[in-house]
C-alpha cells in the first residue's frame, strides 16, 4: 500500500461505521459461491422481480411462433386464404415488436442490479483484506490487487451477462418446449430424448469446468502474487544478485498460466457435443421422419414447419445459451464468487487472553532475516536490535543496503523469514490490536475528500481535541500553511494529483502525527522535502511522545537521532554519531560525502 500510512491500530483494523457491504464479510467459515451470489442479489429483490415479469414478455414470441406459423401455412396459405395466413404471422410479428418494447425496458432496470453489486464488492474485499493486514495476523495479500481489480469487475460483467442472457436461457428453453408440446406431442416425444441426454452430459462436464475455471484464476492470482513484490524489489534484487531467481520465479508463473489457459480452452470443447445431441439430432430425425408421418395423417404440413421453427429458433438458441452462458460465463461466476467469498473471511475475534495488551512499546528484533526468496542471499541477515520506548533510532546505508525492508518489518508489513520482533517482549503478531506502529512511506497518500478526513482518518477512534489537535499536528511537522492555502479543514481535495510530492509527505506526516501511534517509522518520507523543512517535521515528531524510527535520506537525520543503526549488506552497526564516526569508515565516508556536497542536493542522499 504505496503511500499510506499504516497503523496497527483499532482505527485500521476496524472501518468507521459499518459499510454497506458488512454482511458479505464472513468470520473464519467460507461462503459458498451461491450464498455469496444470493447475499448480493437479496437487497434488490423488486428489479429482479421486475426482470422475471419482462422476460416472461420476452419470451412470447418463442411460445407462439410455431403454433403461429403452423396456423398460417395449414389455415392460410395452403387452404386458399392468403390474408388469413398473412394475419397470423402479423400477429407473430406484434408479439415480436412487444419483445423489443420490454428488451428496452429491461436495461435500466439491470444496471439497478449490476452496478450496486460491484460496489458492495469491492467494499468488501477492500475491508477484509485490511481487516485481516492490520489485525497482523498474516502478510498483505498482494494477489488480494488481482481480486479488487480483474476478479471483482469480471463478476460485475458476467452476472450483467447472466442477467441478460439466463432469463431468456430458461424461458426460451421452456417456451420452445411448451410450444412444441402444444403444436405436436408426437415431436415433442421425439425432441425430448435428445434433450435429456444433451443435458446430461452437460451435468457430467460441469465440475471438469467449473475445476479447470478455478485453475486458471489461482494460476492469475499466483502470477499476480509472484510478480508484485519482485518488481516492488527490484532495487533488493539487483543488490542481492537474484536476477536470475526473479526471472525464474516470473517464468514459472506465466507457465503455470500458460498451462491453466490452455486447459481450459480443451474442456470447452466438449460444449459442443451438448448442441449437436440435443438440437440437430431431433432436427435431422424430424425431417426424415416428415413425409413418412405427413403421409400417415401423424403431422400436417404446418405442423412440419411450426416444429422445425422451434427446434432451429427457439431450442438450438436456448440450448446454444445453455452452453455458452452456464457452461461458459456461469462457471466462471461461480468460481471467482468461490475466490472472493475465500478472500472476504477475517479471523475470528481472539478470544480474551489470546492477545495481551503490551504495557510497554519497546521493540527488539533478535537475528532478524528476511530474504525475497529461499535461494537468494539474505537483505537483512541476523539483525540483534533493541529499540526502546521512547527512542529515536536512524537508519542509514548505501542503496540496496535493506533499509526499507527493515522498516516493513518492524512495522509487521513483510513476515520475517528468520527470528523474531517482539514488542513489550512478545512477538508482534501476538499483541493487541490497539498496540499502535504507523509506517509513513517515501510516496505518500492523498484521498479525494477535505482536508479533515485525510489528517484525521487515523484517529477516528482517538477523537481528542478534534481540530484542533489536527491543526496543532499540522503546524508541528510544517504542513499548517499548505492547509490554510487549500481553504482550512474544511476544504475539499479534489484532485490529488495537483498537489506536489512534498505537499502529499506534509499531509501524510501531519496525519500520522495527530494519531494514537506510539511507535512511527519514516521510510525516506521527507525524501521531497528540503533540509529544513525535514529536520522541522523529524524534530516533530522526536518530541512527540513515542518512539521514532527514521530511514535516513539524509545524513543530517542521523547526526540529529539518539542512535544510529549503520547496514551494509548482511553487516550493522549500531552506536551514537560520534561513536560511528570512530567505528565504521563507511559512515565517516558517508558523512564526508554529504558536508563535502551539501550545496548539491543530489549529494545529500545517504546513498
Amino acid at each position: 500500500m504505496s503511500g499510506a500510512a499504516l497503523t496497527r491500530s483499532p482505527a485500521a483494523s476496524q472501518p468507521a461505521g459499518p459499510p454497506p457491504a458488512a454482511p458479505l464479510l464472513a468470520g473464519p467459515r467460507v461462503l459458498s459461491a451461491p450464498r455469496l451470489l444470493l447475499a448480493l442479489l437479496r437487497p434488490r429483490r423488486r428489479p429482479l422481480a421486475v426482470v422475471l415479469a419482462l422476460s416472461a414478455v420476452e419470451s412470447a414470441p418463442v411460445l407462439l411462433s410455431g403454433l403461429l406459423i403452423a396456423a398460417a401455412v395449414d389455415h392460410g396459405f395452403l387452404a386458399g386464404r392468403p390474408g388469413t395466413g398473412l394475419a397470423l404471422l402479423g400477429l407473430l410479428a406484434v408479439v415480436m415488436a412487444v419483445k423489443a418494447v420490454a428488451t428496452r425496458l429491461m436495461l435500466p432496470v439491470l444496471a439497478e442490479v449490476v452496478e450496486p453489486l460491484r460496489d458492495d464488492l469491492v467494499r468488501a474485499v477492500v475491508t477484509a483484506t485490511v481487516t485481516r493486514a492490520a489485525g497482523g495476523a498474516e502478510a498483505p495479500d498482494t494477489a488480494a490487487v488481482n481480486r479488487l481489480t480483474a476478479q471483482v469487475e469480471s463478476v460485475r460483467n458476467l452476472v450483467s451477462v447472466l442477467l441478460r442472457s439466463s432469463r431468456q436461457l430458461g424461458m426460451s428453453l421452456i417456451a420452445a418446449l411448451a410450444g412444441l408440446l402444444a403444436l405436436s406431442p408426437l415431436v415433442a416425444a421425439i425432441a425430448v430424448g435428445p434433450v435429456l441426454l444433451a443435458l446430461a452430459v452437460f451435468a457430467w462436464l460441469l465440475p471438469t469446468l467449473t475445476n479447470r475455471q478455478r485453475g486458471q484464476i489461482l494460476a492469475d492470482e499466483r502470477l499476480t502474487a509472484e510478480v508484485t513484490p519482485i518488481l516492488a524489489g527490484l532495487r533488493d534484487v539487483a543488490a542481492c544478485g537474484a536476477r536470475d531467481q526473479a526471472r525464474a520465479t516470473v517464468d514459472a508463473a506465466v507457465s503455470a498460466q500458460v498451462v491453466a489457459t490452455m486447459s481450459m480452452a480443451w474442456a470447452g470443447t466438449g460444449r459442443r457435443l451438448i448442441v449437436t445431441l440435443g438440437v440437430h439430432v431431433p432436427l435431422l430425425v424430424l425431417l426424415l421422419a416428415a413425409r413418412p408421418l405427413a403421409e400417415g395423417g401423424h403431422l400436417s404440413a404446418g405442423e412440419v414447419i411450426g416444429a422445425v421453427t422451434y427446434l432451429a429458433t427457439g431450442l438450438d438458441p436456448a440450448l446454444r445459451m445453455l452452453v455458452s452462458t452456464v457452461g461458459g460465463w456461469g462457471v466462471a461466476l461461480l468460481v471467482v464468487l468461490r475466490r472472493i467469498a475465500e478472500s472476504i473471511t477475517v479471523p475470528a475475534a481472539p478470544q480474551d487472553g489470546t492477545r495481551q495488551n503490551p504495557v510497554g512499546y519497546g521493540l527488539r528484533a533478535e537475528r532478524l532475516t528476511f530474504g525475497y526468496a529461499p535461494e537468494a542471499t539474505p537483505v537483512v541477515r541476523d539483525l540483534e536490535l533493541a529499540i526502546p520506548e521512547g527512542a529515536h533510532l536512524a537508519v542509514v546505508g548505501p542503496s540496496g543496503a535493506g533499509k526499507s525492508t527493515l522498516s516493513m518489518l518492524l512495522t509487521g508489513l513483510l513476515p520475517a523469514t528468520g527470528g523474531r520482533i517482539l514488542l513489550d517482549g512478545r512477538p508482534l503478531g501476538e499483541c493487541a490490536a490497539r498496540t499502535v506502529i504507523a509506517l509513513v512511506p517515501q510516496e505518500a497518500y492523498v484521498f479525494t475528500g477535505t482536508v479533515r478526513e485525510n489528517l484525521g482518518y487515523l484517529s477516528a477512534e482517538h477523537p481528542q481535541g478534534g481540530d484542533t489537535r489536527l491543526r496543532a499536528s499540522a503546524a508541528a511537522v510544517g504542513a499548517l500553511p499548505l492547509v490554510d492555502r487549500l481553504g482550512g479543514l474544511d476544504a475539499v481535495i479534489e484532485e490529488p494529483a495537483s498537489l506536489s510530492a512534498g505537499e502529499k509527505q506534509l499531509v501524510a506526516l501531519a496525519r500520522v502525527h495527530a494519531s494514537p501511534a506510539r511507535i512511527v517509522v519514516l521510510d525516506e518520507a521527507t525524501c521531497h522535502l528540503d533540509p529544513a523543512a525535514e529536520q522541522r517535521a523529524e524534530e516533530a515528531f522526536a518530541r512527540r511522545d513515542g518512539t521514532l524510527v527514521v530511514i535516513a535520506h539524509r545524513i543530517s537525520s542521523a547526526m540529529r537521532a539518539e542512535r544510529v543503526l549503520l547496514m551494509d549488506g548482511s553487516t550493522t552497526i549500531a552506536g551514537t554519531h560520534q561513536d560511528l564516526l570512530t567505528r565504521s569508515p563507511l559512515y565517516t565516508d558517508l558523512v564526508g560525502h554529504w558536508r563535502g556536497g551539501a550545496r548539491h542536493p543530489s549529494s545529500e542522499r545517504t546513498q
